[in-house]
This record gives structure tokens, C-alpha cells and sequence, in this order.
């Protein structure tokens, strides 16, 4: 008898459990789904240079040598102009690999070093373009510093706040509520970077004279700092 009764109340408990999750589960007519975003045009601040070389031959050793001779000139030339935050120097790729021949085995080996300066000196990296002869110029481009993009972010986040309050409480009067209350609620930030764009052509080392006297052809552009909020509000009678 027992068990007959446990079986009867069991169906009757899932109903009840169904049903209650069922209410839950119930989208509120009083939530609205919301966004909002802004954004503002910075100017990039820092310039960035790569310089790279490349060597091969037939033996490992030396094309490693020759390889670490030119990065070793081109960093101490760069480390005369080092500044924190102004212009500052590290070494980028270095690579060694072999060089097979068509019938298979290895004929040669050839590698390739970088340095990578960047700041916000322009004038003094460029400057230092004309002095580095051993490493030519690979790829130049401006980006944004973290300074700018936190100083720019904290005005955009602003303005996208008081955008989406706005929108709430324009939407709850047009819906016949007389307020509202912000519930879950997220703030999201644009990541973008800058672009380092190829060189148009190698550079001479008979031109590196001429190239100290002059600035990088390059403009520093503008990048857009975004800020998107969304979320869900309560409109209130």
C-alpha cells in the first residue's frame, strides 16, 4: 500500500517541480534588454620600428655568428638612445634553419634576426633609423600606448553609461513605466592595436646619413577607443 501511494505522489511531485520551474523560467514583462556604446578618435602615440636581417651559408656556426654580430651593433647603436617609455629597444625573432637541396639533404643553413624599437620619441627613433647600418628597416607603425587607451577609455566608459541610463529611461516612459531600476549589468572595452606596416623598400646603407636627418615616412593615424554597455533593467511603475 505503501509503495502505491509513493508511486501515485511521485508524478504529482515532478508536475509540481515542473511547474514551479516553469514560473521561473518565465521571462518578466517588466525587463528590458538594453545597450548602449561610445566611442572617441585618439591619436596613436607610439612609433615602432622593425629592423631584421638576414644570413645564410654553408656552415651553422658562422651564419649564428654573423647573425649575433649585426643584432649585437644594432643594440648597442640603440642602446646610446634608450628612454624609458621614450624609446626603448628588444630583441625580436632569431632564427636558424637548414636549407635542403632538391634531391633531399641539406645544403646550407640561413637564419634571421630582429630589434624592435619603439616610444613615443618619434624624432628620436627616427633619428636612430639612419644609425643602425648592420639591420635594415622591415616594418614601421604607430599604435596606441596603454596610458592613452586607459586615459580614453575612462571618458568613453562615461559617456556610454549615461547613454544607456538615458535609453532606459527613455524606453520605460514610452512602455507606460515611470522609472526603473539597472539589474545585471556589463561593461565591455575595445582591444585594438596598431599596424606595423612592411617597409616600401630596403634600405641603403649609402642613404643612412641622409635617413638620420629625416623622419619616418609615416603619419601616426588615429585609432577609435570604444566602450559597449548592456545588460537587463526593471522598468517600475
Amino acid at each position: 500500500m505503501q509503495r502505491i501511494q509513493a508511486l501515485v505522489l511521485l508524478p504529482l511531485a515532478l508536475a509540481a517541480g515542473l511547474s514551479a520551474q516553469a514560473q521561473t523560467l518565465a521571462p518578466r514583462k517588466d525587463a528590458l534588454n538594453l545597450s548602449a556604446s561610445a566611442s572617441q578618435e585618439v591619436t596613436r602615440d607610439t612609433l615602432s620600428v622593425v629592423f631584421s636581417t638576414t644570413r645564410e651559408g654553408a656552415d651553422a656556426a658562422t651564419v649564428q655568428r654573423q647573425l649575433k654580430q649585426a643584432l649585437d651593433a644594432a643594440l648597442a647603436e640603440a642602446r646610446k638612445s634608450a628612454k624609458p617609455g621614450e624609446l626603448e629597444v628588444q630583441t625580436g625573432n632569431f632564427s636558424l634553419h637548414p636549407r635542403y637541396a632538391p634531391k633531399g639533404g641539406i645544403n646550407g643553413w640561413q637564419g634571421s634576426a630582429e630589434l624592435l624599437v619603439q616610444g613615443k620619441d618619434a624624432a628620436a627613433i627616427a633619428q636612430l633609423t639612419g644609425r643602425i647600418s648592420s639591420l635594415s628597416i622591415a616594418r614601421v607603425g604607430y599604435s596606441l600606448s596603454r596610458e592613452a587607451r586607459e586615459k580614453a577609455e575612462a571618458e568613453v566608459v562615461g559617456q556610454a553609461i549615461a547613454r544607456y541610463k538615458a535609453r532606459a529611461g527613455d524606453y520605460a516612459r514610452q512602455f507606460g513605466f515611470s522609472g526603473y531600476q539597472i539589474g545585471e549589468v556589463s561593461v565591455n572595452t575595445s582591444e585594438g592595436g596598431g599596424m606595423l606596416m612592411a617597409a616600401p623598400m630596403p634600405r641603403m646603407k649609402v642613404a643612412a646619413a641622409a635617413m638620420a636627418e629625416e623622419a619616418l615616412p609615416v603619419e601616426a593615424g588615429k585609432e577609435t577607443v570604444s566602450v559597449s554597455v548592456s545588460g537587463v533593467v526593471l522598468m517600475s511603475k
